[in-house]
């Protein structure tokens, strides 16, 4: 069987990312290793499913990427078990929500930002 285990995730600082997932999202941070040369192998995790790897951008192409990683698209799907409770939260810790939360047939969403504006959908599916 496969699953996938990790996405990439481009970002200018890791410990800037990391306390926008862990600090404001409530991810676990599951490994920050040391990989020399300012290297580390960071991945943070909402629970099941793929985990994300962060990145720091190295080149200028990865650099342009950050806030922009699927195009202005909506690139990730969070979902939740409690819309109301993380919406509350996240917006008390300044997460930005570029709409209000509506109901669709799939569940209950809304388009927030992440640290660099990449959008992320919160559903609680129906």
């Amino acid at each position: 069987m496969n699953r996938l285990g990790l996405v990439t995730y481009v970002a200018r600082e890791y410990d800037e990312a990391i306390g926008f997932f862990v600090g404001k999202l409530d991810f676990a941070l599951v490994e920050d290793t040391d990989l020399g040369d300012g290297k580390r192998w960071v991945v943070v995790s909402a629970g099941e499913g793929a985990s994300l790897l962060i990145a720091r951008a190295e080149s200028e192409q990865q650099e342009a990427s950050i806030g922009n990683q699927t195009g202005g698209r909506v690139g990730f799907f969070l979902q939740t078990d409690d819309f109301e409770r993380d919406f509350a939260a996240w917006t008390s810790r300044g997460v930005v929500f570029r709409e209000q939360p509506r109901h669709e047939v799939y569940g209950t969403v809304a388009v927030f930002e992440d640290v660099y504006g990449n959008t992320w959908d919160l559903i609680q599916p129906a």
